[in-house]
């Protein structure tokens, strides 16, 4: 890991305490799920990574409905329908 990735992870961890982070929620109706992936320390970053995460969730053939960009602090990294009621 070189100085740059170090820094990074460092930015990213401080916003996360923060509550800052950046997190990409990702909605599908088949299955019906919910999912976060993150964090990232700015839109910019989220947006590049946001294509590789629809792909990899539609060779899953997951259709995906929405896709937001939130700063929150997610319990868990996918919600399945049936705990969707919870939250």
């Amino acid at each position: 890991m070189n100085l740059s990735e170090i820094l990074k992870e460092s930015v990213v961890s401080i916003l996360e305490q923060l509550r800052l982070a950046l997190w990409v929620e990702i909605v599908t109706e088949q299955p019906q799920c919910t999912y976060y992936f993150g964090p990232f320390a700015c839109a910019k970053s989220a947006q590049k990574a946001v294509l590789g995460y629809i792909e990899d969730l539609k060779q899953e053939s997951a259709q995906v409905s929405a896709v937001t960009f939130k700063r929150v602090q997610p319990r868990h990294l996918t919600i399945e329908s049936d705990e969707l009621r919870e939250f």
